[in-house]
């Protein structure tokens, strides 16, 4: 499965233009393959630098999971598509199904692809359209490594007697694994050596934790990034080591 770089000024295959876009189609590829690192702006090829310009990239395959806003499509290796606007049969409906559609990258978010359109194809390769692009994306100042790294400070050596651990902390990030106990989702919290030390109790989980979660679907450990709520009271806190309540906006393995 192929995925162009196409000008946004005119629609035209840079694999069609001249030999002076050679050097632009190298870098996107690297940039398809997600070998060009957050926040990087040029990049170098032979004797010359090329800037990473705004552009459309058109996709295809079979989605894997869909939540929310969010698709994670395999043979669209490298990106996390978003789509800001109404689906037709709703977003979980995509799982399964073959598509192709193209949308906006930005250097700024390299791994983000906001989508303009999106078919569902037939047996035949043809399809419908069940989707068109509405309105702007907003998106998270973190949802770069680096913006998180600068937003959501770590939790460590965290204990159950020592809420100054957490308290006064309004965002932050811990290691662990998701356990339900009947109708309460906890994080259970873990140290270097994968000992319980504590649990968070987890009043939301937003769309992007659960689309993350569910794509890195082969591994059970995870960051979770969070707004860090109240604390639990210290009976409960001294029985249960359920340490407080959070909201948690995004997991991944880092």
């Amino acid at each position: 499965m192929a995925i162009r770089l196409l000008n946004p000024a005119n629609g035209q295959s840079i694999l069609d233009r001249a030999p002076a876009f050679l050097g632009i189609t190298f870098l996107a590829f690297f940039l398809v393959m997600g070998t060009v690192s957050c926040g990087t702006t040029e990049e170098s090829v032979g004797e010359e630098t090329f800037a990473v310009k705004e552009g459309i990239i058109e996709f295809e395959g079979t989605v894997k999971v869909a939540v929310g806003r969010y698709v994670f499509i395999p043979e669209a290796r490298g990106f996390d598509i978003i789509l800001q606007g109404d689906i037709e049969g709703g977003i979980e409906g995509l799982v399964g199904k073959e598509v192709k559609g193209e949308g906006e990258y930005s250097p700024e978010i390299p791994s983000i692809l906001i989508a303009n359109s999106l078919i569902e194809k037939d047996a035949g390769g043809e399809g419908m359209n069940i989707f068109t692009r509405r309105g702007d994306v907003m998106v998270a100042e973190w949802m770069t490594q680096q913006g998180r790294d600068e937003v959501f400070a770590a939790l460590v050596d965290l204990e159950y007697d020592k809420k100054e651990g957490w308290e006064g902390k309004e965002k932050a990030k811990v290691f662990g694994k998701l356990e339900q106990n009947e109708d309460v989702l906890n994080i259970v919290v873990l140290d270097d050596k994968d000992r319980e030390i504590g649990r968070i109790i987890v009043d939301s989980m937003d769309n992007l934790a659960d689309f993350y979660i569910k794509k890195l679907n082969l591994f059970d450990k995870f960051w979770f990034y969070m707004d860090v709520k109240e604390t639990v009271e210290w009976n409960t806190r001294r029985r249960s080591r359920e340490l407080f309540h959070a909201d948690v906006l995004f997991a991944g393995l880092y």
